[in-house]
């Protein structure tokens, strides 16, 4: 990982100072602790209820977890600015196999290596780690002792060592019991120096370790077998051999998400005389198992493929039959009713491919009498089962591979294959496919110009076209469904052909999927309790819930109804791991994944319960044992017209409490989650709230919202590539709230998020100099300007404000926050800058200090402690938690767009005076000299268009006006061009056109206007000093195109885009003198011009020197006469034989003497060649 090193780590330490005194203070006055008011609530906008999928304690939080669960800290301190009431509870989750297989590591490691464990140094366990840390054996390699210490964790010692935990520490997370109490301390240490917005009297762990909890589990497993969600029997499930249990997606190391494939195996009967390693079998029945996914296409089997090179294996199935395919599907298949016994397979032979190719195949359905065994050199041994039936019609991988073989008799001869194995066997017309006809993968292999079946890419592409158009519009042309479309007769082929015995169900998982505890997993026929999800009524209700639901993503929500569409039968039972067993079979216990489908009700009520513990395992407020808490007592709860069980032991005003929680806070608002997350726990979540709640369609989730993987300086995060965070790591290094401005930054789509660690240096900077800034402000703000506002620059700052708390609020509550990060601090910070630029005459202190409580009021969901400080700094009473969001005031649009034009002007007449200081490059003179600095700018406005271009924009008006949009330009130039008045304009009028459409984008109908809403030329003149500033020239000038002294190439600009010139005023230089020794202020030089006013002249001196805040402090003094300008000065008297020259006096210019008067009424006087300033 590229870290950037930096010069020092003040700045962090002064943020995290503020954060440790601010999190004090919080701490003290329970800002976060929140109840449910006694009234019932009057609306769902009177609170926010938002939560985030508790995280796994087996390790520290990291940036990744920070990242989505930042969604719902951010967007809960927000609505408690609307001033709702919120709640954002925090609890940990410790259900599953991860920490028992970790623990029993810790034993295995202990036994075999000792205490502590002497590993060998010379071998190397190879682990891939996924963010929790649980690491996958995949193979053992030789590395040297160097390369074996400086790796990653090899051990799951080792992986505790680098969590920094010492050998008589790590050998208590031998007990799986210990990791449940040492862990969450720990986050909700990290979380606290987050300076997450959470009530921690609602938090608790879960399995039976909480009885609580356990309770609150055992409640909802009843009622959904009350309900007929949970059935028991055989399903096909990822199963881990060495576990002994379904690997559901929490167990995995690799493979989350990945389920059983189904495919139909298709038995092709060996024809005598059988291989010499097969002789032996002469009177068994053998077949070669190919697995497909289009048993529909079966009639057109052309040719048995085979690898030459890979190891293929006989064993015996169930019902004495031989099957051959490999031992990796021979493996999958006897955890599928194939063999004897469950996980174990006779193996009769073992072969190499090249063994069997030539031989002679029966294969079912096909129109041949027999086919043959050919080789394929790219079968791939971790999908199917080795033996690849060929529809040459169909597949354009075997139309390919077939047209390779019959052109290549060298290959074939290689391989001791028969001509009459091969030539005599043409493509079987099976399916008739629109635009392919009923040959469709020859068709597309011409049409692609596919060569051979080394076209990888092309063969992609043309399976991906005949795959989806096949099924969806592809008709059979042979067989007993002759005339029907595929995707109606696909299933009924299957069930002929398995109960013809010509083949048979088998599934295998859809990728590899490898077990915590390192176990290539199979899919298994299971005896287990399963969620019948996917059954129709139930389904149905999902999607009505998801339909009410705010998913913020169409993508999202895309990704939903495809999950729900699919979703069927999942094993919510296991018996290895830590959990809730099953009240009605305590044998299995409740899955990681579904021991958390609706325990946000639980939330509402944990605080009453838990006794501020995690395991529920010290007196409560109310004084209730776990025991009480029987299902009648939860049903009382969380059921709206349950009866109050009298014989519970509780008070019935206890449960009322609870009760009272409950209704107040559900449903829950949003909850947010990585994307990885839809397609199972947050789909489990809909399905189960509406199980549990099927008349209450007011306790469905209200929304969901999915976020991208978080990357960290555009790479994905990984520890054995040491780019990797913990959370504690990035508030140690960035401050809480300079790693929060960043993770706001990092991005709000579902798209991959990005956390750069350049811009969370940045954020420390801006935080750190907006404070510094505030607290300059605060102790001079006797120097700011007060009084009544000005015509521009003051109500154009008032207006800017309120658009953004405006824009920042929208942004917020769409929980777009990196879009509210730009409006409400960026942009923010921008406006007051260009409000102190614009502010010649100082700022206005009442706008200043407005702008500091709206800055940190919108900064605060994101970075809540620098708000903080800043709140108490403008002496603020209570917590800023307690304020409410700013008020949008009148926000006038036309100032807005104003002072915006205004900008870009500054910004155009900038790069116009730099290409002009550089003059004009010719052929002959590429390198003129330097033009002389220009002190005068004229800017040219434009009333209107010219003539021919208000022509162009009354057109296009008129088309816009009629159709609500432009034609076409062929349109457009073939009416302009019958104008008259355009001939001789015609070269430009196209040009306009296009530049008008794209202004059109930005602006809409307006950029169709034929002058703009504001007076610009009163905007520039009202604004001529800055711009006389920011040009550093002595004077701006504005006239209007229509004014005679305009040229022909001045009155071609138009409206919003001002023509300027250059120009330099004559005049005398003068010589100006501060005598106040050791001051600072030095002499300068200055050039006067005719006309110049004192206060123009006390503008440059102050503009040259930073001491000189404010120019009316400048006084200027003459001498008496011109003999005095020769007198020695008196060193304690600055000013005797001078003349102070009056604020309204104007200086006058003899260019041909050069020499300067000053005037002043009806006088006026030589000043000579020096002038004395002084400030005061």
């Amino acid at each position: 990982m590229v870290t950037i090193e930096r010069k020092g780590t003040f700045k962090v330490e002064y943020l995290q100072k503020i954060e440790r005194e601010v999190q004090e203070l919080w701490k003290n006055e329970k800002v976060f602790e929140t109840n449910a008011p006694q009234m019932p609530k009057k609306s769902e906008d009177e609170k926010f209820f938002c939560n985030f999928p508790y995280p796994y304690m087996n390790g520290r939080l990291h940036l990744g977890h920070t990242f989505s669960l930042s969604k719902c800290e951010f967007a809960v301190r927000f609505q408690r600015l609307k001033g709702k009431k919120v709640l954002f509870p925090f609890g940990f989750h410790c259900t599953g196999m991860p920490i028992m297989a970790c623990a029993d590591k810790l034993k295995r490691e202990m036994e075999l290596y000792g205490y502590p464990p002497k590993f060998p140094e010379t071998e190397e366990v190879k682990v891939e780690e996924s963010n929790d840390g649980i690491p996958k054996d995949k193979s053992k390699g030789k590395k040297s002792k160097a390369v074996a210490k400086a790796g990653a964790a090899k051990f799951q010692w080792q992986i505790m060592h680098s969590l920094g935990l010492k050998d008589e520490e790590i050998k208590k997370f031998a007990n799986a019991d210990y990791w449940l109490d040492y862990f969450p301390p720990l986050a909700v240490q990290d979380l606290d120096r987050f300076g997450l917005h959470t009530d921690w009297r609602r938090t608790f762990i879960t399995t039976d370790a909480n009885p609580f909890y356990d309770s609150f589990v055992r409640w909802q497993y009843l009622k959904l077998k009350e309900r007929n969600k949970i059935k028991f029997g055989k399903r096909y499930t990822i199963y881990s051999p060495r576990d002994g249990q379904p690997c559901m997606d929490h167990d995995r190391a690799t493979g989350e998400g990945v389920g059983p494939q189904e495919y139909t195996i298709m038995k092709m009967m060996l024809l005598e005389p059988y291989p010499a390693k097969l002789s032996t079998l002469s009177k068994k029945a053998i077949f070669l198992i190919a697995a497909t996914l289009r048993p529909e296409t079966m009639y057109g089997q052309t040719n048995c493929w085979l690898r030459p090179d890979m190891k293929y294996i006989a064993f015996e199935t169930i019902n004495g039959e031989i099957f051959i395919c490999t031992a990796r599907a021979a493996r999958n298949m006897s955890y599928q009713g194939f063999t004897n016994k469950d996980g174990e397979y006779k193996v009769v032979a073992e072969l190499l491919g090249e063994d069997l190719l030539g031989c002679a195949l029966k294969a079912p359905m096909t129109l041949y009498e027999k086919i043959y065994t050919l080789p394929m050199l790219t079968i791939k041994e971790d999908k199917g089962t080795g033996v690849v039936t060929s529809v040459p019609s169909d597949s354009p991988d075997d139309y390919a591979a077939l047209v390779d073989l019959k052109k290549k008799q060298a290959f074939r001869e290689k391989y001791g294959i028969k001509d009459e194995m091969v030539l005599p066997y043409d493509p079987v017309p099976v399916i008739e496919v629109p635009e392919y006809g009923n040959l469709a993968a020859v068709t597309i292999y011409n049409k692609l110009k596919i060569q051979s079946q080394n076209d990888k890419d092309k063969l992609v592409e043309a399976k991906e076209i005949l795959y989806l158009k096949g099924f969806y519009e592809g008709v059979m042309i042979v067989g007993e469904h002759k005339g029907k479309k595929i995707q109606d007769v696909k299933k009924q082929i299957q069930k002929t052909i398995v109960d013809k015995n010509e083949g048979a169900i088998y599934y295998e998982p859809e990728k590899t999927v490898i077990s915590r505890s390192g176990d290539e997993c199979v899919v298994a026929l299971c005896d287990q309790w399963y969620l019948d999800y996917g059954k129709e009524e139930w389904k149905k209700q999902a999607l009505t819930a998801l339909d009410r639901m705010n998913v913020f993503h169409d993508e999202v929500k895309k990704n939903f109804i495809g999950c729900l569409n699919w979703l069927h039968e999942h094993a919510c039972s296991r018996t290895y791991g830590l959990g809730t067993k099953l009240p009605w079979d305590p044998q299995w216990l409740i899955e990681s994944l579904s021991d958390s489908t609706i325990y946000m009700a639980y939330y509402t009520v944990a605080h009453f319960l838990q006794g501020n513990t995690f395991r529920g395992n010290k007196p409560n407020m109310l004084g209730i044992k776990a025991e009480q808490m029987t299902p009648e007592v939860w049903d009382y709860i969380f059921m709206k017209n349950a009866k109050y069980p009298t014989n519970c032991g509780i008070k019935k005003e206890s449960l009322d409490l609870m009760k009272n929680e409950f209704e107040f806070w559900y449903p829950f608002d949003v909850r947010t989650s990585g994307k990885d997350l839809v397609q199972n726990h947050l789909t489990y979540c809909i399905y189960s709230h509406c199980a549990i709640w099927p008349d209450e369609e007011n306790k469905w989730p209200k929304g969901m919202r999915a976020n991208g993987h978080l990357l960290l300086n555009s790479a994905k995060m990984s520890k054995s590539e040491g780019n990797f965070l913990t959370l504690a790591e990035a508030i140690e290094k960035f401050s809480a709230d300079g790693m929060r401005l960043s993770l706001a930054d990092a991005g709000d789509s579902v798209e991959d998020a990005n956390f750069v660690e350049s811009m969370a240096d940045a954020g420390i900077l801006r935080l750190y100099t907006f404070v510094e800034w505030v607290k300059e402000i605060l102790a001079s703000k006797s120097s700011l300007r007060s009084g009544p506002l000005n015509s521009f620059n003051d109500p154009v700052f008032q207006s800017e404000m309120n658009m953004k708390i405006k824009e920042t609020g929208e942004f917020y509550d769409k929980m777009l926050f990196k879009e509210a990060l730009r409006t409400g601090f960026f942009e923010m910070q921008a406006i007051r800058d260009k409000y102190r630029e614009l502010s010649l005459d100082g700022m206005h202190i009442d706008l200043v200090l407005r702008f500091i409580e709206v800055q940190v009021l919108l900064l605060s969901p994101i970075c809540p402690h620098v708000a903080e400080h800043v709140w108490q700094l403008l002496g603020k009473k209570g917590s800023i938690l307690n304020a409410l969001w700013p008020v949008v005031g009148e926000t006038n649009e036309i100032q807005i767009k104003a002072s915006e034009y205004l900008m870009e002007c500054a910004h155009s007449f900038r790069v116009h005076l730099k290409t002009y200081m550089q003059g004009v490059k010719t052929k002959a003179n590429p390198n003129p000299p330097p033009v002389e600095k220009p002190n005068v700018v004229t800017v040219w406005v434009a009333k209107t268009f010219p003539t021919w271009q208000q022509c162009v924009l009354t057109t296009m008006k008129k088309h816009f006006e009629k159709c609500g949009s432009l034609p076409d330009n062929k349109v457009l130039s073939a009416e302009l061009g019958k104008m008259e008045e355009l001939k001789k304009y015609m070269k430009k009028v196209m040009p306009f056109v296009q530049a008008t459409r794209e202004k059109m984008e930005q602006l809409g109908v307006k950029a169709l206007a034929l002058t703009l809403e504001f007076d610009e030329a009163d905007v520039l003149r009202s604004n001529s000093s800055y711009l006389a500033n920011t040009l550093d020239v002595e004077e701006v000038l504005v006239k209007y195109t229509d004014d005679p002294e305009a040229t022909e190439k001045m009155k071609e600009c138009c409206p919003g885009s001002p023509f300027v010139l250059f120009s330099t005023k004559p005049g005398v230089k003068l010589e100006f003198v501060n005598p106040v020794p050791l001051n600072g202020l030095l002499s300068k030089s200055l050039t006067i011009s005719d006309g110049d006013t004192v206060s123009k002249i006390t503008q440059r001196i102050a503009k040259d020197s930073k001491q000189i805040k404010k120019p009316e402090s400048i006084q200027l003094w003459r001498f008496e006469d011109l003999q005095s300008e020769r007198k020695i000065p008196v060193f304690n008297e600055p000013t005797k034989y001078k003349v102070m020259i009056a604020k309204d006096a104007i200086f006058r210019v003899d260019l041909e003497k050069k020499k300067v008067f000053v005037e002043n009424g009806k006088n006026s006087f030589d000043v000579g060649s020096q002038i004395t300033y002084m400030v005061v």
